[in-house]
């Protein structure tokens, strides 16, 4: 791997670092934001729901877009979004500021992170080349979660709130000077060839407003009208989408590329193993804080080893596992690691031992730094140049919508729970271990379905060590 290409790779794993860091950053520090500005509980949730809804909404629209008018000028363009946005949010004084300002980070974050595997596998096109690169890049992205709760403790107890936000200007800075001379120059195909205005409002509509009924399920009921109502509307825009692609002259999402099994299944695997992943870090934050009296700090010491686990497996041995058995053997290896880690937390007693009771989770977490590389590779093994940004539009919007769906499913069934186990009469802790084991359940049930589904959708490849690089290769 030349220099230029090390920088380069460089480059994109710092800003998905640091996109990455700040969907979960915040977690740990939401009960001082809330403290400070005056958040209500149900407004303290939008500190993370507008910056999902505005990401996942994006990152299809914005994947298509840097095919079309370059995904160096994209990614430029996003990170100095974000940048912008980090500031904003850093310098926020009242809750509509920070609400706002989070919004906006996640619009920048899509248009980053939407076209920077397009990037990725354009840059590096010999295999054993690549599968390193991908190793790495899925180092930042697997352990960024759990890295960014870690950060979150310690800078709202060393310093405060503000900073979680504040520390992004200087890395977005020096991300962008970088990047204007690492990354390769592209054009474009053109606008022309495929800006249809149509699919990009229907499809960008459906998933905003799908993401925002979906993180109000909570607030609002499974069966309410506000639930039912806006979901059939999401539901029908998307439907038109998929209906529109199929007749407009310059589509904006091709259909041609869900015919490969490999980026359909992974594409389904990703959101089903996100959805469980991602609302683990949030809810076992919320057990060791609500139920054994963790602070910010200690939750995120607690969560290193999962970071370490993650980050040492995706960086020293995904690569060279995947060259040798093949990506589809060792993302089943990866969850059937993830699914025993889960099955062991849906025992969590109410007076839990960190060493018996979670860290055992800790380490078997290690399983997502295999699962990671492997679906980054499936997701995007079958995109042409022509189409590199939007598979890598579509691979980040199954990742967000899966995150998404997690947290507030899981969250909700987690509530649900401990309300009925009050009424009952159970102490608060008893009440919330219950909600939370719950949820555990659940996870573990879409991790067991995203098993099924990569034993029987996705292909074994027949000879992975030495197929071509556009069908071995191509991450919280």
């Amino acid at each position: 791997m030349t220099m230029s290409k090390r920088l380069a790779l460089a480059v994109l794993s710092a800003a998905t670092l640091m996109t990455i860091l700040d969907g979960s950053i915040v977690t740990v520090a939401m009960p001082a934001i809330q403290n400070d500005l005056g958040f209500t509980a149900a407004g303290l949730s939008w500190t993370v729901n507008a910056y999902l809804i505005a990401f996942g909404g994006l990152l299809l629209l914005a994947g298509r877009l840097g095919d079309l008018i370059g995904r160096k000028t994209m990614f430029l363009t996003g990170n100095a979004v974000f940048t912008v946005a980090s500031l904003l949010a850093g310098a926020a004084t009242t809750p509509e500021l920070l609400v706002a300002a989070r919004f906006l980070q996640g619009v920048g974050s899509a248009i980053a992170s939407s076209v920077v595997l397009g990037i990725l596998i354009t840059l590096f096109t010999e295999n054993r080349e690549r599968a390193k690169a991908i190793g790495i890049f899925s180092f930042t992205g697997a352990a960024g979660a759990s890295i960014g709760q870690v950060l979150g403790g310690v800078l709202t107890d060393a310093l405060n709130w503000h900073w979680i936000f504040l520390i992004n200007v200087p890395i977005g800075v020096v991300t962008v000077a970088l990047a204007v001379k690492a990354l390769p120059a592209d054009r474009g195909i053109g606008l022309a060839a495929g800006a249809d205005a149509l699919g990009a409002l229907l499809v960008t509509g459906g998933l905003m407003l799908g993401i925002y009924t979906v993180v109000k399920i909570e607030e609002y009921g499974w069966t309410s009208a506000h639930t039912l109502g806006l979901g059939a509307v999401a539901v029908g825009m998307l439907v038109a989408f998929v209906v529109r692609q199929q007749t407009a002259p310059t589509p904006l999402l091709p259909l041609r590329i869900f015919h490969s099994r490999n980026v359909s299944g992974a594409n389904l695997v990703q959101m089903l193993t996100l959805s469980a992943m991602f609302a683990f870090q949030i809810i076992v934050a919320l057990y060791m804080q609500k139920v054994l009296g963790y602070s910010a700090l200690a939750t995120g010491l607690a969560m290193l080893p999962a970071a370490a686990a993650i980050g040492g497996v995706s960086l020293f041995a995904s690569a060279r596992l995947i060259t040798r058995f093949g990506e589809r053997a060792v993302l089943v290896a990866g969850l059937v690691l993830l699914l025993a880690g889960m099955g062991w937390l849906t025992r969590l007693p109410v007076d839990a031992s960190y060493v018996v009771d979670l860290l055992p989770m800790m380490v078997l977490i290690a399983g997502g730094g295999l699962v990671l590389p492997a679906l980054a590779t499936l997701g995007m093994s079958d995109a042409d140049a022509e189409d590199a940004g939007l598979a890598s539009g579509l691979f980040n919007t199954t990742q967000q919508v899966g995150m998404a769906l997690g947290i507030a499913v899981l969250s909700t069934l987690a509530a649900s729970r401990t309300g009925s186990r009050l009424v009952s009469g159970a102490s608060e802790a008893a009440a919330l271990t219950s909600g939370y084991r719950l949820a555990f359940t659940v996870a573990a049930g879409l991790l067991a379905a995203a098993l099924v589904v990569s034993l029987t959708v996705l292909r074994r490849p027949a000879i992975t060590a030495s197929a071509p690089a556009e069908v071995a290769a191509p991450a919280l």
